[in-house]
């Protein structure tokens, strides 16, 4: 009985460690950086089965809240090289291996 609890206080301690935002990096100013952050939860959260709409969903939300020119990419296992404008660029882990970066490009 007492090993059964334990399993699922573990596994409870696990999914909570996994569902919370990690910032791998960020330059953004503090306000955005929040912001964006929550935007990804958000949308990763509605659209758990489908990361094209997440990404979309964050990209216009961007766009609209802080100037055009904004690139989106959730997914996992995939590497990337990116060039971005100072101060515009947040990469981010959620639900365990998923990962979100956002920047702008001009």
């Amino acid at each position: 009985m007492e090993e059964v609890e334990e399993e699922k206080k573990d596994e409870a301690d696990y999914k909570r460690l996994h569902t919370f935002p990690l910032i791998r990096h960020s330059d953004m100013p503090e306000e955005m950086r929040v912001e964006t952050m929550e935007l990804c939860v958000t949308a990763c959260e509605k659209h758990a089965t489908n990361n094209e709409s997440a990404a979309k969903m964050i990209k216009e939300t961007m766009d609209k809240k802080f100037g055009s020119s904004w690139h989106v990419v959730i997914g996992e296992g995939f590497g990337f090289e990116i060039t971005h404008e100072v101060k515009n660029l947040l990469y981010m882990f959620f639900g365990g291996s998923l990962a979100v970066c956002v920047w702008k490009c001009s």
